[in-house]
């Protein structure tokens, strides 16, 4: 079926109502299915029959009575008439925390490539604020979209809004995070194996002390599942894991941030002076390398000569042809399979899955075998 002719499941519904009215197995007033029952007859979710019957009232070829039901419109043969053939592209929201940083900027440029002459895109974002998150996708359901795409906000809790669109088997597809206990299908990478790759490339350089640096939300299953593949290196090892040597208070890099670029920077110059044993650094997003690198200067030490600095991500266009060493993600692929299973979803697929794609290591200026002597020390 080519792209052009693939339709909705409201769609699919629509045009089998419409089809049974012109062919009069459903008559000028008579009554059609409501719709519970037109969700049992397809296999499909209330909000999905609901937009059926809408889209058949708003052009003209039923009516609802409150109460009584939904009846087929007199003079028929004049409405159906102007009414096109359906056969659009799906609408899908994309509803992601902010646009700025490097991941959720490629992630969105690979989701708009990815959908062109496929469905059209509506863009929305929550700032990582919960409250915010049901309100987009209240608006975006209401508006009538025929799935979502949701990076959700950074919180501990999945809203009550997306449970709905689960126990509604509304066409949903999450990107970068994924629910425990919730059967909603979810593309994301593989943050435990990335967070590994990443521990056991600094246990080859020779680093043992290593600090780990963290957003203060740490509640999503992102960087909980890069702490917990922190923790998995180390056990491999059987090494001992010095939490004392994680710092988790990271303010600026938030959606909403709560501390200045300057703030944390003192506060990781803080943290480096009561950790003069620590030998690498590793962040886990790239933002909070930046911030590292530069603490790190300020306070006389070499990147990477007397810290190394290990990171996720990093963009693609700089200024500079210096780069830390880190684990890219793949955005593209991420984006690319979004699209392709909610596009599945949205034309009867019911299968849910949990995808997770490997993060790619790659070296770069900001790493380098431990060094025994501490310059800080001797800045000290």
């Amino acid at each position: 079926m080519g792209v052009d002719t693939i339709l909705a499941l409201y769609e699919q519904v629509y045009q089998s109502l419409k089809k049974d009215i012109i062919d009069g197995k459903y008559k000028t007033g008579d009554r059609i299915p409501s719709e519970k029952e037109l969700s049992d007859a397809f296999q499909v979710s209330r909000i999905t029959s609901k937009r059926a019957l809408e889209e058949l009232v708003e052009d003209g070829i039923v009516y609802r009575t409150q109460g009584k039901g939904t009846f087929v419109s007199e003079n028929l043969d004049t409405k159906i008439g102007f009414v096109s053939k359906r056969t659009r592209k799906p609408l899908f929201g994309l509803i992601i925390t902010n646009f700025h940083d490097s991941y959720s900027s490629k992630l969105i440029s690979s989701i708009e490539t990815a959908s062109d002459e496929q469905c059209l895109i509506i863009l929305k974002q929550t700032f990582g604020l919960p409250d915010k998150e049901e309100k987009v996708i209240k608006e975006l359901l209401d508006f009538g979209v025929d799935g979502l795409l949701i990076y959700p906000a950074q919180a501990e809790h999945y809203s009550s809004e997306i449970l709905k669109m689960v126990v509604d088997q509304f066409p949903m597809v999450l990107i970068d995070r994924s629910f425990k206990g919730v059967r909603a299908t979810a593309i994301s990478s593989d943050n435990v194996q990335a967070a590994k790759i990443g521990v056991d490339y600094l246990f080859e350089l020779g680093h043992d002390q290593i600090g780990v640096l963290s957003p203060r939300t740490i509640e999503t299953t992102t960087i909980e599942d890069r702490f917990d593949g922190i923790v998995e290196a180390y056990a491999e090892r059987n090494a001992m894991v010095n939490r004392e040597l994680w710092c988790t208070e990271i303010k600026s890099t938030l959606p909403l941030p709560e501390a200045t670029s300057e703030q944390d920077i003192e506060l990781i110059k803080k943290y480096l002076k009561k950790n003069p044993h620590v030998t690498a650094l590793f962040a886990l997003e790239y933002q909070i390398a930046e911030l590292a690198k530069r603490a790190a200067q300020q306070i006389g030490l070499r990147v990477p000569e007397d810290i190394s600095i290990l990171c996720f991500d990093e963009p693609e266009h700089r200024l500079s042809s210096w780069t830390f060493t880190h684990l890219q993600q793949k955005e593209k692929e991420i984006g690319q399979l979004a699209v392709s299973k909610l596009l599945e979803m949205v034309n009867g697929e019911k299968e849910i899955e949990k995808v997770y794609l490997p993060a790619d290591l790659i070296v770069g200026n900001s790493t380098c075998h431990v060094k025994k002597i501490s310059a800080l020390k001797n800045a000290e």
